[in-house]
């Protein structure tokens, strides 16, 4: 675990930033006046998300790599980041749907059944906390993957011979 001990740092991190995002949109109204907005407001966390992981696999890089860090190593570390993040995202989306914004499934619900995009019965069945929980942790592992990829690829150390 001693191994892991920067991602689990990271990963911890991501999931705070998840919070604040997730107090943001709420006190800005995405979560209900403003919620037909909410679907296009809410990838910009996306952003965010890129930037932990590059500071994380900079980390991993100075302090555990001494500065050296290859591909495949900075992919790893960011897949295992990614792993502790979909460990931890039913507990925050647990805080998410029941202290930041508790009204956030039935105003979504409303909304999409008003604008006729989905059935009540399918909405319902859409947005609840168990769907939401495991649609965080299966998302944050596949997306996390992917951004390991990108980012490993940036940060890695270049080994040219000049």
């Amino acid at each position: 675990m001693k191994n892991f001990k920067i991602e689990v740092k990271w990963a911890v991190r991501f999931s705070f930033a998840l919070l604040l995002w997730m107090f943001f949109e709420k006190s800005i109204g995405l979560h209900d006046e403003l919620i037909a907005k909410h679907a296009i407001y809410t990838n910009l966390f996306g952003i965010i998300a890129i930037i932990i992981y590059v500071f994380a696999l900079k980390d991993k890089k100075q302090y555990f790599y001494n500065g050296t860090m290859n591909w495949k190593q900075g992919f790893i570390s960011g897949i295992v980041i990614s792993v502790f993040v979909a460990i931890l995202s039913p507990i925050t989306q647990y805080i998410i749907s029941t202290y930041i914004t508790p009204d956030y499934f039935n105003n979504v619900i409303d909304f999409v059944v008003e604008n006729e995009k989905m059935t009540r019965e399918n909405a319902e069945g859409y947005f609840n906390l168990k769907s939401y929980m495991l649609q965080s942790a299966f998302g944050s592992l596949a997306m996390g993957v992917v951004t390991s990829a990108a980012v490993a690829f940036f940060v890695k150390s270049n080994n040219r011979v000049t």
